[in-house]
């Protein structure tokens, strides 16, 4: 089956999909992404990723290229288009195509637009949860707002390919004070002696994770005591457990950090059942989702989707 993409308004061939030279999201990084998971056909934490996509947008003076509602139209087709039932949906939105100058163009141009999906098989991803991922740590060298999911993701990108070099499974970084910011592709956690989830605040130094945001939800109805602050490697030593989330990796239990074993080096039975938790809860909004008559194919506020 050949792959579907979605490219400034149109549906393409994922094999001939392609954004002109000048796009400043290929030469200047002057674009912000976001990532769905995709649950039994139905994209998970839609509300949430949108909000998260609004303000990136914002925060970076890019034009919106649609409304909410077109917007979910076109990511729900892209993913019956491909056939996708568990898996991955990424969206870019750049600046747009103009003349190369570090100037932003005028402010009329049009914003590029590109939406692409894939399976996830969700068999191996439990696999992997069950046995645990080791993480190297690395001095983070990122850029000062990494609260903005921006397509500038070269230090993330090295931190990840010193993970896989190593044999581990993610890279967590560390700032210049000693403390874990995050991964190179998710939210860093630890449990600690008390039972108490921990994790950094969302501050301009790590991306607010959706699948964070959600799995704090989680705990608190749940009675779970939550902190948000700064931890560092030591304190990872000594935790009860560790874990990372993220759109792709959910909720995956941490077992090694720099070849030393977290607790017992293997998966906590405290991230087991949030796992099994979070991924109960991803289940019943899916079916929700789609048994909800034309969730997205009603456009709100007069918004027609770009076919």
């Amino acid at each position: 089956m050949s792959r579907i993409a979605y490219v400034n308004g149109h549906f393409v061939s994922h094999r001939h999909a392609c954004i002109h030279i000048e796009d400043r999201g290929n030469q200047f990084a002057d674009a912000v992404y976001e990532v769905w998971g995709v649950r039994n056909g139905a994209l998970m934490d839609f509300e949430g990723h949108m909000l998260r996509l609004a303000r990136s947008l914002t925060e970076l003076q890019i034009h919106r290229p649609m409304g909410d509602a077109a917007l979910g139209t076109i990511l729900s087709r892209v993913v019956s288009l491909n056939y996708i039932r568990n898996g991955l949906i990424y969206l870019q939105i750049s600046r747009g195509q103009a003349r190369r100058d570090h100037v932003f163009p005028p402010p009329d141009t049009r914003p590029g637009i590109m939406i692409t999906a894939k399976p996830i098989n969700f068999e191996k991803a439990e696999s992997r949860a069950r046995k645990g991922i080791s993480v190297i740590t690395q001095p983070d060298t990122r850029w000062a707002r990494r609260d903005i999911k921006s397509v500038s993701l070269l230090p993330n990108v090295l931190a990840r390919q010193a993970a896989a070099e190593a044999g581990a499974g993610e890279c967590w970084m560390i700032d210049r004070e000693g403390f874990i910011t995050e991964a190179s592709a998710s939210n860093a956690w630890i449990v600690n002696s008390d039972g108490t989830l921990i994790t950094r605040p969302a501050t301009h130094d790590i991306l607010n994770g959706i699948t964070r945001r959600t799995l704090f939800d989680l705990a608190r109805k749940a009675g779970l005591k939550t902190q948000e602050r700064a931890f560092t490697r030591d304190e990872v030593l000594a935790a009860r457990e560790a874990f990372v989330t993220s759109a792709s990796a959910l909720l995956t239990p941490v077992v090694e950090i720099d070849g030393k074993a977290v607790a017992n080096g293997h998966p906590g039975t405290f991230s087991l059942q949030l796992r099994e938790s979070y991924v109960a809860t991803a289940n019943d909004r899916a079916r929700k989702q789609v048994n909800r008559p034309s969730v997205w194919l009603v456009a709100r506020r007069g918004e027609r989707p770009v076919t």
